[in-house]
């Protein structure tokens, strides 16, 4: 698949995640309404939908519809732009802006911004049992998709590295502890929508563990990735100030290893996604695509 063919991919998958997590979302009605209004105005603001897509990419790889499983698509990204909301609050990371837009709480106060994020994570388990998903997916295939989920979200996974995150800010960090801290905070939840995706797509087994495999490596590459932009990115291709690592004194790539070798391992990290894939044909295209897309965006 060219660029220009995943961009065209990525463009349409994006879409109809928007589509239907504007449909999905309850409205800003009555006594709530403020925070439901918090929530949809972090939904919207111009995220990539990387996650759902995966997911979607995932589902069609071992030949299952990815229209089926929308609700958990979008209930992945509920989760997502939870961990974002509460990132940028001023106890965490402390940042004004995101994806070029007001931080949550910089539009809707700290408190407002702590329950959008609680209302998204909590909505993102409801999604999990909306009518469109589970006419399609048998009771068991769909509990241990819902046990995937909540250990990746929670203290198992990005809850976990985020803990660990905050502990070594402004401690040294080798680099066992730095990849457990990626492997969690970024690199769960971008693992469990791939590995999510074939499970709810009707894979088997071993496509399910490849995928998960697959996901796995890419994950750790997108928060590597990540870790380098901040250092060397364009702050108006990311829509957020640059260095927010550094004055956060937060364990990173470049921090332990420099950029050249931060690269190389980026790199790496893409060989061994592609190597995982090397038993599926060209219905995994769009996965072979979006790895060397997460390794050389530049946003």
């Amino acid at each position: 698949m060219s660029e220009f063919h995943l961009k065209e991919y990525i463009q349409k998958r994006k879409q109809l995640v928007d589509e239907h997590l504007d449909r999905l979302l309850p409205q800003p009605e009555g006594p709530s309404g403020k925070v439901v209004e918090a929530m949809r105005y972090s939904i919207s603001a111009g995220g990539k939908r990387v996650r759902p897509i995966l997911m979607m990419a995932a589902c069609e790889a071992v030949g299952g519809d990815f229209s089926t499983i929308l609700p958990a698509a979008c209930a992945m990204e509920c989760v997502h732009t939870y961990s974002l909301i509460h990132d940028d609050l001023p106890a965490m990371d402390d940042d004004d802006l995101r994806r070029g837009k007001p931080t949550c709480h910089k539009v809707f106060g700290e408190a407002i911004a702590i329950l959008a994020g609680d209302g998204l994570l909590t909505y993102a388990f409801e999604l999990m049992t909306h009518p469109e998903l589970t006419s399609y997916v048998g009771g068991r295939i769909l509990n241990q998709a819902i046990s995937i989920f909540a250990k990746a979200a929670g203290v198992a996974g990005m809850v976990g590295g985020q803990t660990a995150d905050i502990l070594f800010e402004d401690k040294p960090v080798d680099a066992q502890t730095l990849a457990y801290i990626h492997r969690h905070k970024t690199g769960a939840l971008i693992r469990a929508s791939v590995e999510m995706g074939a499970l709810l797509g009707g894979g088997t087994p071993e496509q399910v563990e490849r995928l998960s495999n697959y996901g796995t490596a890419l994950g750790l590459a997108f928060q590597v990735v990540d870790d380098l932009l901040d250092v060397i990115g364009d702050e108006k291709k990311l829509g957020k100030p640059v260095g927010s690592d550094e004055k956060n004194k937060k364990a990173t790539y470049p921090a332990l290893f420099g950029i050249e070798e931060t690269r190389k391992r980026a790199q790496d990290l893409k060989m061994e996604a592609l190597d995982a894939l090397s038993g599926f044909g060209s219905e995994a295209e769009p996965l072979r695509a979006i790895a060397i897309y997460v390794v050389e965006r530049d946003r």
